[in-house]
Protein backbone atom coordinates (compact mmCIF):
# COMPACT_ATOMS: atom_id res chain seq x y z
CA UNK A 1 0.00 0.00 0.00
CA UNK A 2 1.27 3.15 -1.11
CA UNK A 3 -1.52 5.65 0.29
CA UNK A 4 -4.24 5.96 2.06
CA UNK A 5 -6.83 5.97 -0.86
CA UNK A 6 -5.59 2.36 -1.75
CA UNK A 7 -7.24 0.80 1.57
CA UNK A 8 -10.26 1.77 0.65
CA UNK A 9 -11.31 4.89 3.14
CA UNK A 10 -14.26 7.02 2.20
CA UNK A 11 -13.60 10.07 0.59
CA UNK A 12 -14.86 11.59 4.11
CA UNK A 13 -11.83 10.64 5.61
CA UNK A 14 -9.62 10.97 2.87
CA UNK A 15 -10.22 14.60 2.99
CA UNK A 16 -9.23 15.18 6.68
CA UNK A 17 -6.09 13.20 6.19
CA UNK A 18 -5.33 15.52 3.21
CA UNK A 19 -6.18 18.25 5.07
CA UNK A 20 -3.59 16.96 8.10
CA UNK A 21 -0.77 16.19 5.94
CA UNK A 22 -1.24 12.54 5.63
CA UNK A 23 -0.68 10.52 2.68
CA UNK A 24 1.16 7.69 3.47
CA UNK A 25 0.10 4.82 6.09
CA UNK A 26 2.66 3.77 8.36
CA UNK A 27 3.39 0.15 8.67
CA UNK A 28 1.01 -0.64 11.48
CA UNK A 29 -2.31 1.17 9.40
CA UNK A 30 -1.16 -0.51 6.09
CA UNK A 31 -1.50 -4.18 7.94
CA UNK A 32 -4.35 -3.32 10.28
CA UNK A 33 -7.06 -1.32 8.45
CA UNK A 34 -7.99 -3.62 5.95
CA UNK A 35 -8.22 -6.36 8.64
CA UNK A 36 -10.66 -4.12 10.62
CA UNK A 37 -12.71 -2.63 7.68
CA UNK A 38 -13.47 -6.49 7.61
CA UNK A 39 -14.74 -6.64 11.09
CA UNK A 40 -11.67 -9.10 12.61
CA UNK A 41 -10.60 -8.71 15.74
CA UNK A 42 -6.95 -7.38 16.14
CA UNK A 43 -4.03 -7.87 18.26
CA UNK A 44 -1.72 -5.19 17.49
CA UNK A 45 1.75 -5.08 19.11
CA UNK A 46 3.20 -1.77 18.71
CA UNK A 47 5.04 0.90 20.56
CA UNK A 48 3.38 4.68 20.60
CA UNK A 49 4.61 6.33 17.69
CA UNK A 50 3.91 4.28 15.15
CA UNK A 51 0.53 5.88 14.15
CA UNK A 52 -1.66 3.31 15.87
CA UNK A 53 -4.17 5.75 16.98
CA UNK A 54 -5.11 6.00 13.21
CA UNK A 55 -5.08 2.65 12.91
CA UNK A 56 -7.81 1.61 14.45
CA UNK A 57 -9.40 4.95 14.24
CA UNK A 58 -9.87 5.37 10.65
CA UNK A 59 -11.79 1.95 10.05
CA UNK A 60 -13.85 2.67 13.02
CA UNK A 61 -14.97 5.69 12.00
CA UNK A 62 -16.01 4.16 8.06
CA UNK A 63 -18.02 1.45 10.16
CA UNK A 64 -19.52 4.17 11.58
CA UNK A 65 -20.48 5.97 8.14
CA UNK A 66 -21.21 2.29 6.41
CA UNK A 67 -23.57 1.85 9.10
CA UNK A 68 -25.38 4.79 11.10
CA UNK A 69 -27.82 4.03 13.72
CA UNK A 70 -29.77 6.73 16.06
CA UNK A 71 -28.25 6.91 19.30
CA UNK A 72 -29.89 6.47 22.39
CA UNK A 73 -29.23 7.60 26.05
CA UNK A 74 -26.46 6.75 27.70
CA UNK A 75 -24.94 4.46 25.15
CA UNK A 76 -21.95 3.85 22.89
CA UNK A 77 -21.39 2.49 19.15
CA UNK A 78 -17.67 2.15 19.93
CA UNK A 79 -15.56 2.49 23.29
CA UNK A 80 -11.74 2.76 23.85
CA UNK A 81 -10.16 2.25 27.11
CA UNK A 82 -6.83 4.02 27.54
CA UNK A 83 -4.41 4.40 31.33
CA UNK A 84 -4.09 7.90 31.40
CA UNK A 85 -6.59 11.81 30.81
CA UNK A 86 -3.97 12.48 28.59
CA UNK A 87 -3.95 9.48 26.38
CA UNK A 88 -7.58 9.39 26.55
CA UNK A 89 -7.97 13.28 25.59
CA UNK A 90 -5.48 12.94 22.72
CA UNK A 91 -7.25 9.68 21.31
CA UNK A 92 -10.62 11.45 21.19
CA UNK A 93 -8.82 14.27 19.29
CA UNK A 94 -7.49 11.98 16.99
CA UNK A 95 -11.49 10.55 16.45
CA UNK A 96 -12.58 14.37 16.09
CA UNK A 97 -9.98 15.20 13.34
CA UNK A 98 -10.64 12.26 11.13
CA UNK A 99 -13.74 12.31 11.44
CA UNK A 100 -14.48 16.11 10.88
CA UNK A 101 -16.50 15.48 8.15
CA UNK A 102 -18.45 12.48 9.33
CA UNK A 103 -20.09 14.06 12.15
CA UNK A 104 -19.43 11.68 14.51
CA UNK A 105 -20.30 12.51 18.60
CA UNK A 106 -17.29 11.97 20.59
CA UNK A 107 -17.33 11.69 24.51
CA UNK A 108 -14.68 11.66 27.28
CA UNK A 109 -14.75 9.92 30.46
CA UNK A 110 -11.84 10.40 32.89
CA UNK A 111 -11.24 11.04 36.45
CA UNK A 112 -10.11 14.29 37.97
CA UNK A 113 -13.00 16.30 36.92
CA UNK A 114 -16.74 16.99 37.64
CA UNK A 115 -19.50 13.93 36.97
CA UNK A 116 -21.88 16.52 35.41
CA UNK A 117 -20.31 17.14 32.31
CA UNK A 118 -19.60 13.84 31.19
CA UNK A 119 -23.41 13.11 32.16
CA UNK A 120 -24.69 15.52 29.93
CA UNK A 121 -22.22 14.30 26.93
CA UNK A 122 -23.70 10.57 27.32
CA UNK A 123 -26.99 12.24 27.82
CA UNK A 124 -28.07 11.38 24.04
CA UNK A 125 -26.08 8.70 23.69
CA UNK A 126 -22.37 9.35 21.31
CA UNK A 127 -20.17 7.41 18.98
CA UNK A 128 -17.28 7.31 20.12
CA UNK A 129 -16.58 6.85 24.19
CA UNK A 130 -13.11 6.96 25.71
CA UNK A 131 -12.55 6.43 28.90
CA UNK A 132 -10.32 5.39 31.15
CA UNK A 133 -11.18 2.26 33.37
CA UNK A 134 -12.17 3.41 37.28
CA UNK A 135 -14.77 6.28 36.07
CA UNK A 136 -15.94 4.60 33.29
CA UNK A 137 -17.11 2.04 36.14
CA UNK A 138 -18.52 4.96 38.02
CA UNK A 139 -20.54 6.07 35.19
CA UNK A 140 -21.82 2.37 34.97
CA UNK A 141 -22.66 2.06 38.54
CA UNK A 142 -24.68 4.68 37.92
CA UNK A 143 -26.70 4.00 35.13
CA UNK A 144 -25.03 7.36 33.17
CA UNK A 145 -23.07 4.47 30.37
CA UNK A 146 -24.34 1.79 29.71
CA UNK A 147 -22.74 -0.75 27.11
CA UNK A 148 -25.57 -3.08 26.04
CA UNK A 149 -25.36 -2.06 22.39
CA UNK A 150 -21.53 -1.02 22.06
CA UNK A 151 -20.40 -2.99 18.45
CA UNK A 152 -16.41 -1.84 19.23
CA UNK A 153 -14.19 -2.32 21.69
CA UNK A 154 -10.45 -1.11 21.70
CA UNK A 155 -7.77 -1.21 24.53
CA UNK A 156 -4.96 0.78 23.89
CA UNK A 157 -1.70 0.82 26.33
CA UNK A 158 -3.04 -2.43 27.58
CA UNK A 159 0.28 -3.46 29.25
CA UNK A 160 0.28 0.40 30.69
CA UNK A 161 -3.39 -0.57 32.36
CA UNK A 162 -1.60 -4.04 34.05
CA UNK A 163 1.24 -1.28 35.36
CA UNK A 164 -1.75 1.14 37.21
CA UNK A 165 -3.94 -1.82 38.08
CA UNK A 166 -6.50 -1.70 36.59
CA UNK A 167 -6.56 -5.72 34.96
CA UNK A 168 -9.31 -6.14 37.30
CA UNK A 169 -11.73 -3.39 36.22
CA UNK A 170 -10.98 -4.27 33.11
CA UNK A 171 -12.48 -7.28 32.95
CA UNK A 172 -15.39 -5.89 34.85
CA UNK A 173 -16.21 -3.34 32.22
CA UNK A 174 -15.46 -5.92 29.48
CA UNK A 175 -17.98 -8.72 31.18
CA UNK A 176 -20.95 -6.37 30.51
CA UNK A 177 -20.22 -5.91 27.28
CA UNK A 178 -22.07 -7.19 24.26
CA UNK A 179 -20.49 -11.42 23.18
CA UNK A 180 -20.86 -10.30 19.51
CA UNK A 181 -18.23 -7.06 18.90
CA UNK A 182 -15.35 -6.60 17.34
CA UNK A 183 -12.34 -6.08 19.92
CA UNK A 184 -8.97 -4.75 19.64
CA UNK A 185 -6.12 -4.97 21.61
CA UNK A 186 -2.99 -3.08 21.90
CA UNK A 187 0.20 -3.48 23.64
CA UNK A 188 3.73 -2.58 23.22
CA UNK A 189 4.30 -5.26 25.66
CA UNK A 190 3.10 -9.67 26.53
CA UNK A 191 3.58 -10.08 30.00
CA UNK A 192 1.48 -13.37 31.05
CA UNK A 193 -1.30 -11.53 32.42
CA UNK A 194 -2.11 -9.37 29.77
CA UNK A 195 -1.37 -12.09 27.70
CA UNK A 196 -4.15 -13.92 29.64
CA UNK A 197 -6.52 -10.60 29.24
CA UNK A 198 -5.69 -10.51 25.45
CA UNK A 199 -7.18 -14.42 25.04
CA UNK A 200 -10.21 -13.76 26.78
CA UNK A 201 -11.06 -10.64 24.78
CA UNK A 202 -10.28 -11.69 21.27
CA UNK A 203 -11.97 -14.16 18.65
CA UNK A 204 -9.69 -15.54 16.02
CA UNK A 205 -7.77 -12.00 15.82
CA UNK A 206 -5.55 -10.98 13.36
CA UNK A 207 -1.95 -10.52 14.55
CA UNK A 208 0.14 -7.30 13.78
CA UNK A 209 3.47 -6.32 15.37
CA UNK A 210 5.77 -3.69 13.78
CA UNK A 211 8.07 -3.40 15.94
CA UNK A 212 10.01 -6.16 18.39
CA UNK A 213 8.63 -5.98 21.50
CA UNK A 214 10.75 -3.94 23.90
CA UNK A 215 13.14 -2.55 21.35
CA UNK A 216 14.02 1.21 21.03
CA UNK A 217 13.79 3.40 18.12
CA UNK A 218 16.01 3.53 15.23
CA UNK A 219 15.96 7.37 15.23
CA UNK A 220 16.62 8.29 18.84
CA UNK A 221 20.25 8.62 19.57
CA UNK A 222 20.70 7.54 23.24
CA UNK A 223 23.76 7.86 25.66
CA UNK A 224 24.03 7.60 29.32
CA UNK A 225 25.58 10.54 31.56
CA UNK A 226 27.65 8.91 34.95
CA UNK A 227 27.01 11.69 37.35
CA UNK A 228 26.83 12.24 41.25
CA UNK A 229 23.08 12.16 42.41
CA UNK A 230 23.62 15.64 43.43
CA UNK A 231 25.03 16.80 40.05
CA UNK A 232 21.90 15.65 38.44
CA UNK A 233 19.94 19.11 38.61
CA UNK A 234 23.11 20.95 37.98
CA UNK A 235 24.21 18.81 34.55
CA UNK A 236 20.33 19.20 33.22
CA UNK A 237 20.93 22.85 33.64
CA UNK A 238 24.04 22.79 31.37
CA UNK A 239 22.60 20.75 28.84
CA UNK A 240 19.64 22.58 28.57
CA UNK A 241 21.79 25.31 27.66
CA UNK A 242 22.14 24.17 24.60
CA UNK A 243 19.79 25.50 21.42
CA UNK A 244 19.96 21.98 20.31
CA UNK A 245 17.29 21.17 23.18
CA UNK A 246 14.60 22.61 21.28
CA UNK A 247 11.15 20.90 23.05
CA UNK A 248 12.93 18.86 25.98
CA UNK A 249 10.88 16.27 28.03
CA UNK A 250 13.07 14.85 31.53
CA UNK A 251 11.68 12.20 33.14
CA UNK A 252 12.10 11.50 36.90
CA UNK A 253 10.53 8.44 39.06
CA UNK A 254 8.33 10.53 41.51
CA UNK A 255 5.72 13.12 41.53
CA UNK A 256 8.05 15.01 44.52
CA UNK A 257 11.22 14.45 42.42
CA UNK A 258 9.39 16.05 39.09
CA UNK A 259 8.01 19.15 41.57
CA UNK A 260 11.66 19.81 42.75
CA UNK A 261 13.37 19.20 39.16
CA UNK A 262 10.82 21.86 37.26
CA UNK A 263 11.10 24.52 40.23
CA UNK A 264 15.49 24.51 40.00
CA UNK A 265 15.04 24.95 36.27
CA UNK A 266 12.69 27.91 36.87
CA UNK A 267 14.74 29.18 39.35
CA UNK A 268 17.91 28.68 36.72
CA UNK A 269 16.04 31.02 34.42
CA UNK A 270 14.45 27.85 32.14
CA UNK A 271 10.79 27.50 31.15
CA UNK A 272 9.58 24.16 32.70
CA UNK A 273 6.41 23.13 34.27
CA UNK A 274 5.71 19.35 35.73
CA UNK A 275 3.26 17.08 34.82
CA UNK A 276 1.89 14.31 36.80
CA UNK A 277 -0.83 12.42 38.62
CA UNK A 278 -1.31 14.90 41.79
CA UNK A 279 -2.05 17.96 39.14
CA UNK A 280 -5.00 19.04 38.48
CA UNK A 281 -6.36 17.96 34.86
CA UNK A 282 -6.58 22.29 34.40
CA UNK A 283 -2.97 21.97 35.66
CA UNK A 284 -1.50 19.01 33.25
CA UNK A 285 -3.53 20.29 30.15
CA UNK A 286 -2.54 23.59 30.54
CA UNK A 287 1.08 22.37 30.91
CA UNK A 288 0.53 20.13 27.89
CA UNK A 289 -0.42 22.98 25.89
CA UNK A 290 2.10 25.34 26.58
CA UNK A 291 4.47 22.93 25.92
CA UNK A 292 2.80 21.79 22.67
CA UNK A 293 2.66 25.76 21.42
CA UNK A 294 6.14 26.31 22.83
CA UNK A 295 5.67 28.59 25.56
CA UNK A 296 7.11 25.80 27.57
CA UNK A 297 10.29 24.66 26.33
CA UNK A 298 10.55 21.76 29.02
CA UNK A 299 8.20 19.15 30.64
CA UNK A 300 9.22 17.29 33.76
CA UNK A 301 6.91 14.58 33.79
CA UNK A 302 6.72 10.63 35.38
CA UNK A 303 6.11 7.45 34.08
CA UNK A 304 2.22 7.96 34.38
CA UNK A 305 2.69 10.51 31.55
CA UNK A 306 5.48 8.47 29.49
CA UNK A 307 2.85 6.76 27.02
CA UNK A 308 0.02 9.69 26.98
CA UNK A 309 2.15 12.47 25.82
CA UNK A 310 1.72 13.17 21.73
CA UNK A 311 3.70 16.15 21.07
CA UNK A 312 5.44 16.13 17.90
CA UNK A 313 9.30 17.48 17.29
CA UNK A 314 10.52 17.00 20.98
CA UNK A 315 13.72 17.02 20.52
CA UNK A 316 15.00 15.56 23.66
CA UNK A 317 14.23 13.52 26.42
CA UNK A 318 16.02 13.15 29.20
CA UNK A 319 15.97 10.30 31.99
CA UNK A 320 16.75 12.27 34.98
CA UNK A 321 16.64 9.31 37.36
CA UNK A 322 16.53 5.37 35.37
CA UNK A 323 13.00 3.93 35.73
CA UNK A 324 12.67 1.07 37.80
CA UNK A 325 11.38 -1.37 35.20
CA UNK A 326 13.36 -1.13 31.92
CA UNK A 327 10.19 -1.48 29.58
CA UNK A 328 9.76 1.80 30.63
CA UNK A 329 12.67 3.32 29.35
CA UNK A 330 11.41 2.17 25.83
CA UNK A 331 8.11 3.81 26.41
CA UNK A 332 10.06 7.47 27.80
CA UNK A 333 12.32 7.34 24.70
CA UNK A 334 9.25 6.97 22.35
CA UNK A 335 8.26 10.55 23.41
CA UNK A 336 10.95 11.83 20.67
CA UNK A 337 11.97 10.81 16.98
CA UNK A 338 8.39 10.25 16.45
CA UNK A 339 6.77 10.85 12.75
CA UNK A 340 9.67 10.24 11.20
CA UNK A 341 12.21 12.98 12.90
CA UNK A 342 14.86 11.82 14.67
CA UNK A 343 15.08 12.51 18.39
CA UNK A 344 17.97 12.11 21.44
CA UNK A 345 17.84 10.26 24.40
CA UNK A 346 19.90 10.99 27.68
CA UNK A 347 19.41 9.35 30.56
CA UNK A 348 21.36 10.06 34.11
CA UNK A 349 22.28 7.46 35.83
CA UNK A 350 24.14 7.72 39.49
CA UNK A 351 26.08 4.51 41.93
CA UNK A 352 22.89 3.27 42.75
CA UNK A 353 21.25 3.05 39.04
CA UNK A 354 24.04 1.23 37.87
CA UNK A 355 21.78 -2.61 38.16
CA UNK A 356 19.01 -0.01 36.24
CA UNK A 357 21.31 0.66 32.95
CA UNK A 358 21.75 -3.06 32.70
CA UNK A 359 18.96 -4.18 33.35
CA UNK A 360 17.82 -1.65 30.20
CA UNK A 361 21.01 -2.81 27.89
CA UNK A 362 20.01 -6.37 28.38
CA UNK A 363 16.10 -5.48 27.58
CA UNK A 364 16.78 -3.40 24.29
CA UNK A 365 19.93 -5.33 23.66
CA UNK A 366 22.79 -3.00 23.12
CA UNK A 367 25.47 -1.40 24.99
CA UNK A 368 24.88 2.20 25.36
CA UNK A 369 27.63 4.95 25.10
CA UNK A 370 28.94 5.99 28.25
CA UNK A 371 30.42 10.00 29.37
CA UNK A 372 31.57 9.91 32.87
CA UNK A 373 30.77 13.02 35.08
CA UNK A 374 31.68 12.02 38.65
CA UNK A 375 33.76 13.75 40.98
CA UNK A 376 36.37 11.36 42.43
CA UNK A 377 34.97 10.56 45.27
CA UNK A 378 31.60 9.28 43.19
CA UNK A 379 33.95 7.00 41.39
CA UNK A 380 36.03 5.90 44.49
CA UNK A 381 32.52 5.03 46.02
CA UNK A 382 31.49 2.92 42.79
CA UNK A 383 31.69 -0.34 44.54
CA UNK A 384 29.91 0.76 47.69
CA UNK A 385 27.14 1.36 46.32
CA UNK A 386 23.69 -1.03 47.79
CA UNK A 387 22.41 -4.44 46.90
CA UNK A 388 20.01 -3.59 44.21
CA UNK A 389 16.18 -4.17 45.23
CA UNK A 390 14.26 -6.31 42.62
CA UNK A 391 11.93 -4.04 40.11
CA UNK A 392 8.00 -4.59 41.21
CA UNK A 393 5.25 -4.30 38.65
CA UNK A 394 2.15 -3.64 38.75
CA UNK A 395 0.89 -7.26 37.88
CA UNK A 396 1.64 -7.95 41.66
CA UNK A 397 3.43 -11.49 41.82
CA UNK A 398 4.91 -13.57 39.35
CA UNK A 399 2.82 -16.25 38.08
CA UNK A 400 3.34 -19.97 39.24
CA UNK A 401 6.47 -20.94 37.43
CA UNK A 402 7.30 -17.70 36.23
CA UNK A 403 10.22 -15.74 37.55
CA UNK A 404 9.97 -11.79 38.92
CA UNK A 405 10.16 -9.71 35.72
CA UNK A 406 10.10 -12.78 33.19
CA UNK A 407 8.13 -11.31 29.85
CA UNK A 408 6.40 -14.07 27.62
CA UNK A 409 6.21 -13.89 24.23
CA UNK A 410 3.95 -11.67 22.07
CA UNK A 411 2.18 -14.91 20.74
CA UNK A 412 1.39 -16.18 24.31
CA UNK A 413 -2.00 -15.88 24.24
CA UNK A 414 -5.12 -18.32 23.61
CA UNK A 415 -8.01 -15.96 21.92
CA UNK A 416 -11.60 -16.74 22.78
CA UNK A 417 -13.63 -18.90 21.33
CA UNK A 418 -16.47 -17.86 18.92
CA UNK A 419 -18.73 -19.14 21.47
CA UNK A 420 -17.34 -16.88 24.69
CA UNK A 421 -15.42 -19.16 25.91
CA UNK A 422 -15.16 -17.78 29.74
CA UNK A 423 -12.52 -20.37 31.42
CA UNK A 424 -10.52 -17.16 32.11
CA UNK A 425 -13.03 -14.80 32.47
CA UNK A 426 -13.16 -14.35 36.56
CA UNK A 427 -9.36 -13.34 36.57
CA UNK A 428 -7.02 -13.32 39.26
CA UNK A 429 -8.55 -13.60 42.85
CA UNK A 430 -6.60 -10.78 44.18
CA UNK A 431 -8.17 -7.45 43.85
CA UNK A 432 -6.22 -4.21 43.15
CA UNK A 433 -7.33 -0.97 44.45
CA UNK A 434 -8.47 0.74 41.37
CA UNK A 435 -6.73 4.39 40.65
CA UNK A 436 -9.31 6.16 39.76
CA UNK A 437 -7.71 8.84 39.85
CA UNK A 438 -5.07 8.49 36.79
Amino acid sequence: MTNFADLGLAETLLRALSEEGYTTPTPIQAKAIPDLLKGRDLLGIAQTGTGKTAAFALPIIQRLLDEPLNHSSATARVLVMAPTRELVAQIAESFRTYGRHARIRVAVIVGGVGHGPQVQAMARGVDVLVATPGRLLDHMAGGTVKLSGTQIVVLDEADHMLDLGFIVPIRKIVARLPKHRQSLFFSATMPREIATLAGEMLTDPVEVTVTPVATTAERVAQSVYLVDTKAKRDLLVELLGSKDFSRTIVFTRTKRGADKVAQHLAASGITAAAIHGNKSQGARQKALAEFKDGRTGVLVATDIAARGIDVDQVSHVVNFELPDVAESYVHRIGRTARAGHEGTAISFCDNEERHLLRQIEKLTRQVLPITDRRSAQGKADENKAPAPKPPQRGSGRPHQGQKQGERSSGNGFRPRTPQGDKRNAGGPNRERREQRSR
